[in-house]
């Protein structure tokens, strides 16, 4: 969302903007069934039509839709220059870098092994396919408990595991979690192996109890996000954990290179955050780019 925010805003504001896209517009939200705190939809939206919508009217603005993945940002004299996965090139006098972040993974033996046979990111995807049967899921955010109350509308029984003491998602979700008949809250308990066959059958817990086998035939891994801020790594100093640190209007230490979204540091990680930072991004590189001399 921060991306294509920022390219209705650049294109408003008369620049010539193009957005470089590995996948479907609104990447990650395309798999939410109902955003419901996103201003302006007081009934929710799901993310497959805000996604789309939103590149819609980019498109309308004037923006040029480049599908291709970005390997590298590097400096080119005054300009930047933005390298594509085939050795494509892009130069442009200003770059807003709104990669937006991956989903981190468990490390635990099984989990990659059985990644598309019953271990899951995707509760929309593959909720179905767990039609009257006990799933798992593992976090304590947004993301793990929207996507367990989704889960109830296909499994019987859903286990949602967290490691620590409280869930810190939203008081409105930990409420339906607990007004669920279909949703258990696992506390202070840590997934340490997928198992199985062909499929999940099964995974390996450790609590105060010690280890313990719980059967379930799925398991949707939600424990927080990586910043996708490689490509502009040799350009700007990144923190401890791979974002990028920026002033006020989203500007990094490197003149013409703006981040926004969950890639920047200290992004509260929600959708309208990240359209407001590819908003601001896109104004302040309007400025930028009419205040030198090129």
């Amino acid at each position: 969302m921060a991306g294509l925010t920022a390219g209705i805003y650049s294109a408003r504001h008369g620049l010539s903007t193009a957005i470089v896209e590995e996948m479907m517009a609104g990447a990650q939200i395309i798999n939410l069934e109902r955003i419901e705190n996103f201003p302006g939809f007081p009934q929710g939206i799901a993310g497959y039509e805000l996604g789309p919508s939103t590149q819609e009217q980019a498109m309308d603005a004037g923006v040029e839709i480049l599908m291709d993945t970005v390997t590298d940002v590097n400096a080119n004299g005054d300009y930047l220059q933005v390298v594509g996965d085939g050795g494509s090139t892009y130069r442009a006098k200003a770059v807003i870098m709104a990669a937006g972040s991956s989903l981190r993974t468990l490390g635990i033996p099984g989990e990659e092994e059985f990644n598309g046979r019953g271990v899951s990111h995707c509760a929309t995807c593959d909720g179905p396919m767990y039609m009257g049967q006990t799933v798992a899921v593992v976090g304590g955010g947004d993301s793990a408990a929207d996507e367990a109350l989704t889960l109830t509308d296909y499994a019987d029984r859903v286990i949602l595991f967290h490691r620590g003491d409280a869930l810190d998602s939203q008081s409105v979700l930990q409420e339906r979690i607990a007004a669920s008949g279909k949703i258990e809250v696992r506390y202070n308990t840590e997934i340490v192996e997928v198992l199985g066959e062909d499929a999940v059958t099964g995974i390996r817990v450790r609590s105060a109890d010690g280890e313990t086998v719980e059967p379930v035939h799925g398991l949707f891994v939600y424990v927080g996000l990586n910043p996708n801020s490689a490509p502009i790594a040799n350009l700007v100093p990144l923190d401890n954990s791979g974002h990028v640190p920026v002033g006020l209007t989203m500007d990094t230490p490197k003149p013409g290179l703006f981040a926004a979204g969950d890639i920047r540091q200290q992004s509260a990680s929600q959708l309208v955050a990240s359209a407001g930072d590819g908003a601001t991004a896109a104004i302040a590189a309007f400025r930028y780019i009419n205040s030198r001399q090129w």
